[in-house]
């Protein structure tokens, strides 16, 4: 028989994951450990009393999700002000459902949430959207080697002869702009249209002077180097792929990876939601590498509202 502890399995040093669903088990029970680790998280100086006007030592309340402060008896609720508030869903339902969507590379659906939680779907699209809110992030002023590219995101047109439908394909399909810096981060943003006039201002806007960019033929880009970025092209029409360092299969992949998790999780989405998902995609693309794992990163990011956070 084998010596290996069957309930501690041992993670491969080649593995992206950092939290196992029985190390997720382990450290969040039940709902008392899921708000301990909320208290821990939004108050790492302790709860501030608002009556007594300084730091306090604050118990659990057994009938409700609070704490009290032990001299005046003030009550602290750390869910309100975060994506927890006025939610009966259990607490470790909502811990569990980011642990899930932070498990997976292409994400996860509001749908296969409502089977795996056991909630309605409405209370599944609900959590989907909160927790997605977390994801979304400013990586800042991209820098060095970075890669520009568009893609275009939607279905087709599905009546009339196959010439109407080559000749107005952009029609039914959404403009994503991409920005990938080599060993770094990337961005996508949702345009109206694939012109210059959105194109080049969302390069100055995001990429910072003299860097170097690199991008297809698309004639939209033809004045970046006027703009002061050393500017090369790669010319994906006449099948060159790579010249020496110039590509732009960094991005290209991002795209594989943002379609694929589309088409094969979600099969919709929808221009008013569309952002939403690229900044899904974004930030688990960004944050792959963090050393605290996904789910960790994502469980930092619960925050309570300007207005409701502790002093």
């Amino acid at each position: 028989m084998s010596k290996a502890n069957r309930n501690e399995p041992k993670r491969s040093k080649s593995s992206e994951s950092r939290t196992s669903l029985m190390e997720f088990e382990r450290d969040f029970p039940n709902d008392a450990a899921c708000l301990d680790y909320l208290v821990r998280t939004l108050y790492p100086t302790g709860i501030h009393c608002p009556k007594c006007q300084k730091v306090t030592k604050h118990y659990r309340n057994t009938s409700r999700p609070s704490y009290s402060c032990e001299f005046c008896g003030h009550h602290e609720h750390p869910m309100v002000g975060t994506i927890f508030q006025d939610s009966a869903t259990s607490l470790k339902l909502w811990f569990y459902a980011m642990y899930l969507m932070a498990s997976t590379r292409c994400g996860i659906s509001a749908k296969q949430l409502e089977r795996e939680l056991g909630v309605t779907y409405k209370t599944a699209w609900r959590m989907f959207n909160k927790i997605r809110s977390l994801a979304s992030e400013d990586p800042g002023k991209l820098s060095g080697t970075v890669e520009v590219d568009e893609t275009y995101i939607g279905g087709r047109r599905r009546f009339g002869t196959r010439q109407e439908a080559a000749r107005n394909w952009s029609q039914y399909k959404q403009v994503v702009a991409g920005h990938a810096q080599r060993g770094g981060k990337v961005r996508a943003v949702h345009l109206s249209d694939g012109t210059a006039r959105r194109l080049v201002p969302l390069v100055r806007q995001y990429i910072l002077p003299a860097s170097t960019v690199y991008t297809d033929e698309l004639p939209a880009y033809a004045h970046l180097k006027k703009a002061g970025y050393d500017h090369k092209r790669v010319h994906h029409a006449a099948k060159v792929y790579v010249s020496g360092d110039v590509h732009t299969n960094t991005i290209d992949g991002f795209w594989a990876l943002l379609k694929h998790g589309l088409r094969g999780v979600y099969h919709g989405v929808s221009a008013k939601h569309l952002q939403s998902y690229l900044d899904e995609y974004s930030f688990r693309y960004n944050n792959r590498k963090d050393p605290r794992g996904i789910f960790n990163v994502m469980l930092s990011r619960v925050e309570k509202a300007p207005s409701e956070r502790p002093c």
